[in-house]
């Protein structure tokens, strides 16, 4: 019972993070479109934008939520470095020999 809610908890952790990103880019770009002249207009344009990251922020994370393998697995996937991994293990090799 308590693994199936830490699972729950570290899925929407997840999902949050996923969603965050498209939408952090939204609103910085709609940022931008605003501050670069500051008109009704822009600014119209500049929260569109930024719904729009925040759409497909939700969107992206729904699917890798719905996936077989979730959202832990996906955000895992995408920090890990396995360039830096071979290359730490070809250095011990080498001061191994």
């Amino acid at each position: 019972m308590m693994t199936k809610f830490f699972e729950k908890i570290t899925e929407l952790i997840g999902w949050l993070q996923i969603a965050a990103s498209p939408f952090l880019v939204g609103l910085i770009i709609g940022a931008i479109v605003y501050l670069s002249n500051q008109t009704g207009g822009n600014l119209m344009i500049g929260i569109g934008i930024a719904l729009i990251g925040l759409v497909i922020g939700i969107l992206l994370a729904n699917r890798v939520y719905k996936s077989k393998k979730g959202t832990v697995w996906f955000l895992s996937r995408t920090i890990a470095t396995p360039e830096l991994d071979r290359k730490e293990d070809d250095e011990k090799n080498q001061n191994i020999d």
